[in-house]
């Protein structure tokens, strides 16, 4: 895992997913192996010394190896898709902005993987879905939860039952992805879209995007007035931050505002 300057761009490949994490959070090194989902909670605070923008993600993860999977005990099998599901729900709960780019196949665990991210976009020829009901198991990496919560109970269902695979404009279809672009030569639509997207992050207040995640994330788990709740708390977090009064002056001043993060 290394370091990217603030306000660079940090990103993992996955076959041919990657992912992009974008702007703004004092964020430490992230386990990616049978690490337990950090405890929910109110807070955004993430306690380490190194104040970065973005951390890049440049370890290898390419899921599943279905001949190596064969080969395994079943008293083997759980333990190996909870390190999976572990390594997902990492990403899921990473403090910054994170976007998937879909240039190929996201099949079972890629798409898996791409659903714990907060933006997807792929290419008009990638092929996505989770398709394990194929091989007569279910998703395991967080699928049959991620995926309804994306686009409905009933069209999940369908999905995950029939293993269909989508192609880039059928999921912008049904609401998987939020942006669809046709394949370039060099076959990097689809990320070169994650950057774009993740620049228009970047200059955003710090503190302000990781808490804003952060209420938008548990408020879809509650009711509307936990929700709420959830959102005033976060709320208060910016109110004595030093960003807040930068932005305040940047705007009176019209230049574009310095933040720090703090």
């Amino acid at each position: 895992m290394a370091a990217a300057a603030p306000g660079a761009l940090g990103a993992l490949r996955t076959g041919r997913v990657r992912l992009v994490a974008a702007c703004c959070a004092r964020l430490g090194p992230v386990a990616w192996a049978g690490r337990p989902a950090p405890r929910r909670g109110y807070s955004s605070e993430v306690k380490t010394e190194d104040e970065l923008r973005v951390r890049y993600l440049e370890e290898e993860n390419r899921g599943a190896d279905l001949k190596e999977r064969a080969k395994m005990h079943s008293s083997e099998v759980g333990p190996f898709v909870s390190k999976i599901r572990a390594v997902i729900n990492d990403v899921a709960n990473l403090p910054v902005p994170t976007i998937a780019a879909i240039d190929g196949l996201a099949l079972g665990g890629g798409l898996e993987l791409a659903l714990a991210c907060d933006i997807r976009v792929a290419a008009s020829s990638a092929k996505m879905g989770l398709v394990e009901t194929k091989l007569a198991i279910i998703p395991g990496g967080g699928g049959t939860q991620r995926l309804p919560r994306a686009i409905g109970m009933s069209l999940a269902k369908e999905l995950i039952f029939s293993a269909r695979v989508l192609d880039g404009q059928e999921a912008k279809a049904v609401g998987l992805i939020s942006h669809v672009l046709e394949q370039n030569q060099e076959g990097d639509a689809a990320y070169r879209k994650a950057l774009d997207l993740a620049r228009e992050f970047l200059p955003q207040g710090p503190v302000a995007m990781r808490v804003a995640k952060l209420a938008i994330n548990q408020g879809m788990e509650v009711d509307l007035v936990t929700g709420l709740a959830i959102e005033e708390a976060c709320y208060a977090q910016t109110i004595s931050t030093k960003d807040r009064l930068e932005g305040l002056l940047a705007f009176k001043e019209k230049r574009p505002p310095r933040y720090k993060g703090e």
